[in-house]
């Protein structure tokens, strides 16, 4: 059987959090990558707007990590947010809609090489991030946000359900559009 290659294996990552302990687990876990660190807002976006990263994770509390996330996706790097105290829907919901590919618990953090790799070959197969997040971790957000959490925002959920549906659809047509593929797009 062949082996193969780690999607991390190269890439340039950006790990933000106001934790040194959980920035040294990251480095850690994430050894087939370069990882570069910031412990702030201010030093993580300098090196936003100064190098162009394959990947950031963000903190979500105490370094301002929805504005990093903000000021990633205007620079096209994928970010995935980490949190422990803002695990809750309404910042699930926030970092979807602000653009981030995935939402993860530092409770799961040993879990992060897998889940980035995960992550990483689905987006590069265009296949929705969010949908493996949640076949894979979506009896923890049950469990944590109590039964039927998803009814408080009915209409944001059924429309983000149906969105990465349909968005894998289109995208699966566009790659086979002769039109689109004779233009190199």
């Amino acid at each position: 059987m062949k082996q193969t290659d780690s999607f991390l294996k190269g890439k340039h990552i950006l790990a933000v959090d106001d934790e040194w302990d959980v920035i040294e687990t990251i480095q850690e876990i994430l050894d087939k990558a370069k990882v570069d660190v910031a412990q702030d807002y201010e030093t993580a976006s300098e090196k936003i707007l100064q190098t162009r990263y394959d990947l950031a994770i963000l903190d979500i509390m105490g370094v301002n990590g929805i504005k990093l996330l903000e000021e990633c996706v205007k620079r096209d790097i994928p970010a995935v947010m980490l949190t422990a105290n803002s695990l809750n829907p309404n910042s699930l919901m926030e970092s979807i809609k602000k653009g981030a590919i995935s939402y993860l618990s530092k409770e799961h953090l040993s879990e992060l090489d897998l889940l980035i790799e995960e992550l990483l070959g689905a987006q590069n197969q265009g296949n929705p991030t969010w949908k493996l997040l949640f076949e894979k971790l979506g009896n923890v957000f049950n469990q944590r946000f109590g039964k039927g959490w998803k009814n408080e925002n009915k209409d944001f959920w059924n429309d983000f359900e149906k969105n990465w549906e349909v968005s894998r659809g289109i995208q699966e047509r566009l790659l086979h559009d002769k039109n689109i593929i004779d233009k190199g797009i």
